[in-house]
């Protein structure tokens, strides 16, 4: 059975919001965009990208990689993430949508999450997407937790996991410092399957 690995940065204080460039996001006035971009620590998680055969997005962070991805023919990345499958969970977009490969997912998400994990494949990861995240945290769709956890303080902005989520358990699978001294964690929780 596929897994779902969800793959994030994070400040110390726990904040997602906006890691990679000034303008990402700048809800609630938050004005720290980019501050995961000098770490480079996406670089030191490539085990993650190399099992991924299915990206599952959230409205938001898909809106926003289809808006930079594709315009930046020079990253290795961008062929990656053009040819991957894209699943988006959205209560407000239309299909079919723009980004080649890309499927919109129309149901309940965790169901919907549950027949991708049947199907042949590699595993599904999640990238940003914190809504999308939050709202699946108590269903036991999500297999595994690959967090970056980056040396700053933020001391505002979205957080991964909200003050009233539920409650998970999680065991530590690995870990490793980079030389940016972003600390790479790989969680399970201790009810995935």
């Amino acid at each position: 059975m596929r897994k779902v690995v969800v793959c994030t940065n994070l400040s110390l204080d726990g904040v997602m919001q906006s890691p990679g460039r000034p303008d990402e996001d700048t809800r609630n006035g938050f004005q720290h965009g980019g501050w995961a971009a000098p770490y480079a620590a996406m670089t030191h998680v490539g085990h993650v990208f190399a099992s991924t055969d299915a990206l599952l997005l959230g409205r938001r962070t898909y809106e926003d990689f289809y808006n930079v991805w594709p315009k930046r023919p020079e990253s290795p990345f961008t062929p990656w993430l053009n040819g991957v499958q894209k699943y988006v969970v959205s209560r407000t977009l239309k299909g079919p949508l723009p980004w080649v490969n890309s499927s919109l997912l129309k149901g309940d998400p965790a169901a919907d999450i549950r027949a991708l994990k049947k199907q042949s494949g590699q595993n599904i990861l999640v990238m940003g997407s914190g809504e999308l995240v939050r709202s699946l945290m108590d269903t036991q769709v999500i297999d595994e937790f690959v967090l970056l956890i980056h040396p700053i303080v933020l001391g505002a902005g979205t957080r991964l996991f909200a003050d009233a989520g539920p409650l998970v358990k999680l065991a530590l699978v690995s870990s490793t410092t980079t030389p940016t001294a972003v600390v790479a964690t790989t969680y399970r929780p201790e009810t995935a399957h």
